[in-house]
């Protein structure tokens, strides 16, 4: 048996899992650990059961004081991105468990995961709260000036015909982080009661489709570059509610960082025990099993390759259903509503009467113009190389699909995850626009209304995180099909298609 164990002496630490099966049948007449023995000194200290002494008061709650390794027999779990199944090692805080063939972060523990999420999101509902309550922004040009709150950035779009994406920048910036937060006060109240509150285990569902949709951190940064790009033509005031508004996203983007989603799924319902028969150090699809994407158990499938979680009542599939083929349609649509998006301009500039229309492209040459080449090179990459490197990274990666092997798997993995990751932060412009346009209201001496093209280009960006969401990495690390399995008339091996759906 081969063990990897990295223990740094940061405050962060990661623990490969080792690659060597395990039967969990086996195990079963055996001293019964949360995991197969590695090279942990704890393993050997800990006892077989722990006592559960009665709640003093002014005692962290029970759930606090125990992690959940310590009191399940064994933990399962199946990599999202490569499918590899492992046995989760104990983890104390600051500790992280990945995964040995893929490196994708399985579980990360927190010191009292509970206090520290509930205190975040405390502290962010009142940053947000400040954020809403006082101006924003204001400028001033030749004596006419105007001042916005953060709602206005939303309700000046609405106002000029554009309640898409007005509702868009609302909802990404207030209405779902909002939602998000008082449902992880809501859920931590519960477990620090030792009495999970009604709807818990929905919420608790929600919290992870709700967390790439936040744009906090997105916001500001577009707040800055729309601040830079008026800065020497007004004069721009800072309220109360900007400084409040980047305390937030702070908050927001710590909260979601603290959230200990594997502790929280465990204390909310308890670790059911794994399919008889699971063997760790395998695949988890050639053996009628997978991961829930939602809170981590492993489950078996029927004869079809679906099922529902035991715990959370997720739907399961050994692959995401038709995969690739959603991805290739997303993809499609991106690109066509992507030609709008630089064709029209998307957003024109009145300056002493005179009109002056402004595409993504010549808003970024006439920043270099202006000599702010720091903003126009944010611009050009946020609007340019991040939707085309998108949609060339995942088409790429559905081209390819059929033909890879674990020897590139990772490298395709990791492009798989930079594309994930950056899609987002392609809504900078469009929350250019939504600023500019509430801020810079002079009349016929200096104005600016929304384009056609911020439509268009909102819908490139959502479009593209779905494709990205739609695509299901583990296909990068499934074996490719022999020719003769190719046919229809023949089985396939459990879990797996050749274009990218369970059955």
């Amino acid at each position: 048996m081969t063990c990897h164990t990295f223990l740094p002496s940061t405050a962060r630490h990661s623990i490969r899992l080792c690659r060597a099966p395990y039967d969990a049948e086996s195990q079963e007449t055996r001293q019964p650990l949360a995991m197969p023995p590695l090279r942990f000194q704890q393993l050997a200290q800990l006892p077989r059961r722990l006592p559960t002494p009665p709640l003093l008061q002014g005692e962290a709650p029970r759930v606090e004081r125990t992690p959940p390794e310590s009191r399940a027999r064994r933990r399962l779990r199946a990599c999202q991105e490569c499918d590899w199944l492992v046995a989760l090692p104990p983890l104390h805080p600051g500790e992280a468990a990945d995964c040995p063939r893929c490196g994708h972060t399985l579980v990360r523990r927190h010191f009292r995961p509970a206090q520290r999420s509930m205190a975040l999101a405390l502290a962010a509902l009142i940053a947000l709260g400040m954020a809403l309550a006082f101006p924003f922004l204001s400028f001033s040009v030749s004596g006419v000036g105007n001042r916005i709150e953060l709602t206005q950035t939303a309700t000046t779009l609405i106002g000029f015909h554009q309640p898409v994406v007005g509702g868009a920048v609302i909802m990404t910036i207030v209405v779902l982080p909002a939602v998000y937060l008082a449902g992880v006060i809501w859920l931590q109240l519960g477990l620090l009661r030792n009495a999970p509150l009604p709807a818990s285990r929905t919420i608790a569902r929600s919290l992870a489709h709700l967390a790439p949709w936040m744009m906090a951190d997105v916001f500001i940064i577009g707040a800055l570059v729309s601040l830079i790009k008026i800065a020497g033509m007004a004069e721009i005031g800072l309220g109360m509610s900007f400084w409040s508004f980047c305390g937030f996203a702070v908050l927001l983007l710590l909260t979601t960082q603290s959230l200990d989603s594997d502790w929280m799924w465990f204390s909310l319902a308890g670790e059911p025990r794994a399919p008889a028969g699971t063997r760790t150090g395998e695949t988890a699809a050639p053996q009628g099993l997978t991961g829930c994407h939602t809170c981590g158990l492993v489950g078996r499938l029927d004869a079809e390759g679906h099922g529902r979680c035991e715990r959370c009542s997720e739907p399961l599939h050994a692959r995401r259903p038709y995969s690739v083929q959603r991805t290739w349609a997303l993809l499609a649509g991106a690109a066509i509503m992507y030609i709008p998006a630089n064709v029209y301009p998307i957003m024109t500039t009145t300056s002493l009467g005179h009109s002056s229309p402004s595409t993504i492209i010549g808003g970024v040459v006439g920043l270099i113009g202006m000599g702010s080449w720091p903003v126009a090179v944010i611009i050009f990459i946020a609007s340019i190389i991040v939707p085309v490197g998108k949609l060339v990274a995942l088409a790429w990666l559905c081209l390819v699909v059929k033909r890879s092997d674990e020897l590139n798997a990772a490298t395709r993995t990791r492009l798989y995850r930079i594309t994930e990751f950056i899609g987002r932060w392609s809504m900078i412009d469009v929350f250019v626009v939504a600023i500019l346009v509430a801020l810079i209201r002079a009349g016929s001496l200096m104005s600016i209304e929304p384009g056609p093209a911020a439509l268009a280009f909102g819908s490139v960006v959502v479009i593209t995180m779905l494709a990205a969401m739609s695509f299901d990495p583990r296909l990068i690390w499934d074996a490719p099909l022999p020719r003769t399995a190719k046919d229809t008339h023949l089985p396939r091996p459990h879990g797996r298609h050749p274009e990218g759906h369970a059955g």
